[in-house]
């Protein structure tokens, strides 16, 4: 079966930015679960992986375009402090999890630390960045009706929630 929309795909991952590892899902020994088309991914993975089965190997160089955009000048915000997670334990430099008033999160930059509040780059840290991925695919399958509705995959265990 070859991954596509609403086709739930397991795989391992390493994730290098200019020649440095930033992250792989080797490290937890786990494989992502992912259901395609519903947003889980960045752009430029989730087309890369289209089309492709179980037992495939690929590596995919994304351009900031078709990952997390460019970084734009500008985006320095200030945010009170009650808007982060151990607000007080935070340095410029440190990557950091901003809640939302709509709802949701978002990944920033902490530029200064206040009294009060933090400045924060709205940029996504990898903004700007050419991302390189190494990716086995593990399994390839149909998503559930449940899956679909809940907009993610369901890793065996994990069905009921």
């Amino acid at each position: 079966m070859k991954a596509g929309k609403d086709k739930v795909i397991a795989f391992h991952y390493t994730l290098t930015v200019d020649g440095e590892k930033v992250e792989s899902s080797h490290d937890g020994g786990e494989p992502l679960w992912i259901l395609l088309g519903h947003g889980q991914l960045i752009p430029g993975l989730e087309k890369a992986l289209e089309e492709h089965g179980a037992g495939d190997t690929l590596q995919v160089e994304i351009p900031p375009a078709d990952g997390y955009g460019e970084r734009q000048e500008g985006q320095i915000q200030r945010v009170p402090k009650k808007y982060f997670q151990q607000g007080n334990r935070l340095k410029p430099g440190m990557v950091t999890v901003l809640s939302l008033k709509q709802g949701g999160q978002r990944a920033v930059t902490v530029h200064k630390v206040g009294m009060s509040t933090i400045d924060v780059d709205m940029n996504h840290p990898m903004a700007g960045k050419t991302l390189n991925f190494d990716v086995a695919i593990q399994e390839v399958r149909e998503a559930t009706e449940e899956e679909i509705q809940h907009g993610h995959a369901h890793p065996p265990g994990a069905e009921a929630h």
